[in-house]
């Protein structure tokens, strides 16, 4: 009569064929993960951040509309800052990651309204998009830093008036005792130092000191002009001459036109 045996380690053999299936097939899972899907977790990481540090600059620039319009003495703002820093930088500083756009106002026979004036910045730096989002002379820009190019992503308070031929401009200057940056939760301090500066002329039909240019000059490093460009033409009417960087104001010489230019210092005092 013939018996069956069977080796006494075959349910052993099947035990570990199962185990290392199971433990292949997790390692995999862990490697596509790594793989795919936390480089898009950080990213989705990254980009909700830069959304939360646009919403907090339009929160801040709303602050120093306060300050100067509105004649709030003191603003106070609690904010959290992440995948960065913020930075303030006063225009007189000597710094040379500072921004050195100036703005000059003149007319044609070269009166200057306003001669280079520089209105400093409150910048956010972000470390893993690369990009900058700066508060400046009243509106938010943001510019990536590896490719030219850059957008307005809240206006300032500018505007031109057709019907009464009026242009008002509002210059926001923003200054620091020294300079200032923050990582993680801070609290932005600011206040309106002096009293506002308030230029108002008027002019009669085909004056002439008309027409008004308008000069705004950026440096290489820290570049928003195409942000500015397309405010000064798209949004003011403006028109730009043929020097790059120049444009004349809309004001109308065969009407009677007025230009109101208004200069506010707001200092930061904390970040």
């Amino acid at each position: 009569m013939k018996h069956n045996t069977s080796r006494s380690n075959d349910t052993g053999v099947s035990e570990s064929i199962g185990f290392m299936l199971i433990f292949t097939i997790v390692i995999a899972g862990i490697a596509l993960v790594t793989l795919y899907g936390y480089p898009l977790l950080l990213k989705q990481q990254v980009g909700a951040e830069e959304k939360i540090m646009e919403k907090n600059m339009i929160v801040l620039q709303n602050d120093i509309k306060s300050l100067a319009y509105k004649t709030v003495p003191f603003k106070e703002t609690a904010l959290k800052i992440g995948g960065g820093s913020l930075t303030v930088y006063d225009s007189l500083i000597s710094n040379p990651s500072a921004s050195t756009s100036t703005i000059s106002i003149y007319n044609r026979v070269n009166e200057y309204y306003i001669q280079s004036f520089k209105p400093g910045e409150l910048r956010y730096e972000s470390v893993s998009a690369q990009t900058d989002i700066s508060l400046q002379n009243g509106a938010v820009v943001m510019r990536p830093r590896i490719q030219p190019g850059s957008v307005m992503l809240a206006e300032p308070r500018w505007f031109y008036d057709g019907p009464t031929n009026t242009m008002v401009i509002n210059l926001v200057n923003i200054t620091s005792a020294n300079i200032m940056a923050k990582e993680g939760i801070g609290t932005v301090r600011m206040k309106m130092v002096g009293e506002p500066y308030y230029n108002e002329t008027n002019f009669d039909v085909g004056d002439l000191r008309l027409p008004i240019h308008i000069d705004y000059t950026t440096d290489f490093d820290q570049n928003y002009s195409v942000a500015w460009d397309n405010y000064f033409t798209e949004k003011l009417g403006m028109t730009e001459t043929g020097t790059p960087g120049t444009y004349d104001l809309p004001i109308n010489a065969t009407y009677p036109g007025r230009l109101v230019i208004k200069k506010f210092e707001v200092e930061i005092q904390a970040i």
